[in-house]
């Protein structure tokens, strides 16, 4: 495959890089936030930092800092090396994974709700955040929440973190431990767990293609429905509906993983 070195690197560099993001993303988002507040002096700190342009500030901050490691840790910048060119999908296996993503996004939401964690923790402070969104906001969480975070963090994350690890490690190692690395950015456990899982499934589709882009599409249209959804009705935390939306989610998602493996077999690697 064209992202494998002739000799196997140390993994290091890349948990180094992954600490470098995080410092990072932490001076970002504490200059991000003092400008917030600096723009905003009348307004109390809890309903600033905890309103939508708290979350969009915080959102600009990590997606930037997460680009900006990227370019720093990758000298001279390759995108071959990071995979972002077109692999091995076509046009129904990315709708699959895309369909598979929404799938499984729901299912996740579902098992939350209906185990009572969706009602703790980040995950609803998001949506009440996001919940009857509009105009200019609504504009500035998707093309920042829904654009720019699903692409850079999937441009640090399967991109270059797993890639890296791919090249000393077999493909489920590397996958683990980047899903892992990932869920730890979101620092709650509830939400970690769900972004572990989503992380788990994006690094499969990630090499079952061959490239990323399919990923950052699948996180991209993942973030903007979910946004989208959440601003329009709200969060739907009925018993009954949950069922209901449980069983048809877990069915497409099975469909969908189906689908994909079939299509696209696993790569054969030197």
């Amino acid at each position: 495959m064209r992202y494998r070195a002739a000799v196997t690197p140390r993994v290091w560099p890349v948990f180094l890089a992954y600490l470098i993001a995080v410092l990072t993303i932490v001076l970002a988002s504490l200059a991000a936030l003092g400008a917030l507040r600096a723009a905003n002096p009348d307004v109390p700190d809890p309903e600033l930092l905890g309103g939508v342009l708290g979350l969009i500030a915080g959102g600009l901050a990590s997606s930037t800092a997460l680009l900006l490691t990227v370019v720093l840790v990758t000298q001279p910048f390759d995108a071959a090396a990071l995979r972002l060119y077109p692999g091995r999908e076509r046009g129904a296996d990315l709708a699959a994974a895309v369909l598979g993503t929404l799938a499984l996004g729901q299912v996740l939401d579902s098992v939350a709700m209906l185990s009572g964690l969706g009602r703790v923790g980040s995950l609803p402070a998001i949506r009440r955040v996001l919940t009857g969104l509009d105009g200019p906001e609504l504009f500035g969480a998707v093309v920042v929440l829904g654009f720019m975070a699903g692409a850079a963090e999937e441009v640090f994350f399967r991109g270059y973190m797993q890639t890296r690890l791919r090249l000393a490690w077999r493909a489920g190692p590397a996958i683990v431990a980047t899903s892992a690395a990932f869920a730890l950015l979101h620092m709650e456990w509830i939400h970690a767990a769900m972004a572990f899982a989503l992380g788990l499934y994006l690094g499969g589709v990630t090499e079952r293609t061959g490239s990323v882009l399919p990923a950052i599409v699948c996180h991209v249209v993942n973030n903007v429905v979910f946004i989208l959804v959440t601003a329009a009705a709200g969060t739907v935390d009925g018993w009954r509906i949950n069922v209901i939306l449980l069983g048809a989610a877990l069915g497409v998602f099975l469909v969908c993983g189906a689908f994909l493996l079939r299509r696209l077999p696993r790569a054969v690697t030197p």
